[in-house]
């Protein structure tokens, strides 16, 4: 269990890494294109692709650490093993939901690997390369929430986000 959290947090460390990459690529576009009316080909399609890795490499990361966004005006007034109960059942959505949508996913990136698709753009990059980042990502997210269920006994975890009020 420890190792897929440890292959989660990497994973949603080289994510954020990929944002700030978002961030430099914009701006540095921003300013090739306004100040020295050179704008390139590759910045808005690369920065989307890390845009798009990076959101999806972190969702296992943020499950481990408790800040997906969750709505729990309810189930706060619930009593504690009954709270329990809701994040044990929210937990095995969340498995079924991500197994899914890995699976699926798995089928339209290979389906793009073997076409050869692009994605008729400048840079006309293949396809499978986004596409991949959704069966990862999703597989990601699938192992930690069995983590995070196998770990509830031992946890006095009463939600899966932070509190915020």
């Amino acid at each position: 269990m420890q190792i897929i959290t440890t292959l989660s947090r990497c994973a949603g460390v080289f994510g954020a890494c990929l944002m700030a990459a978002t961030g430099a690529m914009l701006t540095y576009e921003v300013i090739a294109r306004y100040f020295f009316i050179k704008p390139t080909i590759w910045a808005a399609e690369l920065s989307q692709l890390c845009l798009i890795w990076g959101c999806l490499l972190s969702l296992g990361w943020v499950l481990s650490l408790r800040r997906h966004i969750t709505v729990n005006a309810v189930t706060a007034l619930l009593p504690a093993h009954v709270q329990r109960l809701c994040v044990a059942l929210s937990l095995l959505v969340l498995i079924v939901f991500s197994a899914i949508v890995a699976y699926w996913s798995w089928d339209i990136f290979h389906d793009s690997w073997v076409r050869g698709r692009t994605t008729g753009s400048l840079l006309n990059l293949p396809s499978w390369v986004a596409e991949l980042s959704v069966p990862v990502g999703f597989g990601l997210l699938t192992a930690q929430a069995i983590v995070e269920l196998m770990s509830l006994p031992r946890t006095q975890l009463s939600s899966l986000g932070a509190s915020h009020e």
